[in-house]
């Protein structure tokens, strides 16, 4: 591995233990929330108007979570394949992932391409 190859893979693995740092942080934030919500939510007044909006609000929070968690996974993920030595390997095709779409998405887990397909084959 050449010098610029461990350069660039140093600074990816930065990138995702950062954002590895903040969605757990943003995860705990959620939890925290939620809870705090619960034991205050329990003890308002409220009618129907404001019980809907609470459950609008409840949804949108788990729901962003939920894609917190997900995201999560993902960088998780991408650690263990640079650990492993098959980081930025497309995992449908075999193929480098180009460096720029990992400096864009640092847990992207296959190229472009194979991408495209998958969330083609995704949404049907």
């Amino acid at each position: 591995m050449d010098l610029a190859t461990q350069t660039h893979l140093t600074s990816l693995r930065d990138m995702l233990n950062y954002r590895q740092v903040e969605l757990r942080a943003e995860v705990r934030a959620a939890q925290h929330a939620r809870l705090e919500s619960d034991r205050a939510g329990a003890h308002e007044v409220t009618d129907r108007k404001d019980e809907a909006m609470e459950q609008q609000l409840d949804s949108l929070g788990h729901l962003q979570e939920q894609r917190d968690m997900d995201e999560l996974a993902q960088v998780e993920s991408a650690l263990r394949r640079l650990d492993a030595g098959t980081y930025g390997d497309c995992a449908d095709c075999g193929d480098p992932i180009p460096l720029q779409r990992l400096r864009v998405q640092p847990a992207a887990q296959r190229c472009a391409g194979c991408q495209l397909v998958a969330e083609r084959a995704g949404s049907r």
